[in-house]
C-alpha cells in the first residue's frame, strides 16, 4: 500500500512538472506545408524497393532511436514555453552545443522524474524515511533532477569561456604576426583556424564560412561575439569592427589588443597567486593544523592523562 502512495505521488509529481512547461509554440515548430508537399512527391518519384535498401543499410540508432527522439522531442515541444526555449538555446550556443532545445528539455523532464523515483526509493528503502521527512527527500530528488542538466550545461559555458580567454592572446599574436607579414584579416583567421584546434580556432573557421556564404564581416564577429558571451572577445571584435568603419590601420588595431591581452593576462595571473594563500588557509586550518596538533601534543596528553586519572 505504501508503495502504491508513493507511484501515485510520483505520477502527480510528474504531471506538476509536465504542466510547468506547458504552452503552445507557434513558432518555429509547425512543419511547412509546401516542404511536405514536395517531399511526398519526391517519394512518390522514388523506387520503393531502393529506399527500404537505404533504410535497411542504416544503422539501429539511426533508424530507431533518434527518429523516437525526434519525435518525443516535437511532442515535448507542444508542451514548453517559447521563453523557456530560447533561453535554453541561448545556453546550448554559449556551450558551444548543437542540441536542439526540445531535446534538452525532453532530458530535463526524464531527469526531473528520475530523480524524484531515486530520491523516493532511497529515502524509503535505506533511509527508511516517513512522512514529511519523505515528502522533503521526493521534493529535493525532484529538484535536484530538474535543475542538473542545468547546471552541467552551466559548467560547460564556464569551461569553455574560461578556455576562449587563455587562447585569445595567443591567437593575436598569430593575427598580428600573419598581418604584419602582408595577409589580409580574413586570412590571418584562416591560419588560426588550420593551427590550432580549440573553440576559439573553430569560431574563427564559421567566421570564415560566413563570410564566404555572403555574410558581411562585422555581422559575422558580432554573432561569434554572442555565441562566446566574453568580455575580451567583446573588445576584440568591437576594435575590429571600428578599425573596419573608420579605414585604422589593420596591423596597428591588432598591436594594441595583443599588448592589452598580455596585460590582462598577467594580472589574473597575479590575482590568482595572491588569492592562493587565502584559498590554503581552509585545509591548513580544517586538515593540516589539527593533525599536526594531534601529532605533537597527543603523546604528551596521553601521559598527562596516565599520571592524573589513572594512576
Amino acid at each position: 500500500m505504501l508503495f502504491l502512495q508513493i507511484g501515485v505521488g510520483i505520477a502527480f509529481v510528474a504531471i506538476l512538472v509536465a504542466m510547468v512547461y506547458i504552452g503552445f509554440r507557434q513558432q518555429g515548430s509547425g512543419n511547412d506545408a509546401l516542404e511536405d508537399r514536395l517531399a511526398a512527391f519526391g517519394e512518390q518519384e522514388r523506387d520503393i524497393e531502393s529506399l527500404e535498401d537505404v533504410e535497411l543499410s542504416m544503422s539501429f540508432r539511426d533508424r530507431v532511436f533518434l527518429p523516437l527522439v525526434e519525435r518525443l522531442a516535437a511532442i515535448t515541444a507542444r508542451f514548453t514555453p517559447q521563453k523557456q526555449l530560447e533561453q535554453s538555446q541561448r545556453l546550448i550556443e554559449l556551450a558551444g552545443l548543437t542540441t536542439d532545445p526540445t531535446q534538452f528539455f525532453l532530458m530535463r523532464i526524464g531527469a526531473t522524474i528520475a530523480g524524484g523515483i531515486i530520491a523516493a526509493f532511497v529515502g524509503l528503502v535505506f533511509l527508511e524515511l516517513t512522512g514529511t521527512q519523505a515528502i522533503m527527500a521526493l521534493a529535493g530528488g525532484i529538484a535536484l533532477g530538474n535543475y542538473f542538466p542545468v547546471m552541467s550545461l552551466r559548467s560547460r559555458i564556464q569551461k569553455r569561456q574560461e578556455e576562449i580567454t587563455r587562447s585569445l592572446p595567443d591567437a593575436l599574436d598569430l593575427l598580428v604576426i600573419c598581418v604584419e607579414a602582408g595577409l589580409g584579416f580574413d586570412q590571418a583567421m584562416g591560419k588560426v583556424y588550420e593551427k590550432w584546434d580549440d573553440e576559439l580556432s573553430l569560431a574563427f573557421g564559421r567566421v570564415l564560412t560566413e563570410i564566404q556564404l555572403g555574410k558581411q564581416r562585422r555581422e559575422a564577429l558580432k554573432a561569434m561575439a554572442d555565441r562566446m558571451d566574453v568580455p575580451d572577445v567583446n573588445t576584440f571584435t568591437a576594435a575590429i569592427i571600428q578599425a573596419e568603419q573608420l579605414g585604422v590601420s589593420m596591423a596597428k588595431i591588432l598591436r594594441v589588443q595583443s599588448d592589452q591581452m598580455r596585460v590582462k593576462r598577467r594580472q589574473r595571473a597575479q590575482e590568482k597567486a595572491q588569492q592562493a594563500p587565502v584559498k590554503m588557509m581552509i585545509p591548513m586550518v580544517l586538515l593540516i593544523f589539527p593533525s599536526i596538533w594531534i601529532v605533537l601534543m597527543g603523546p604528551a596528553a596521553i601521559r598527562i592523562a596516565d599520571q592524573f586519572f589513572f594512576s
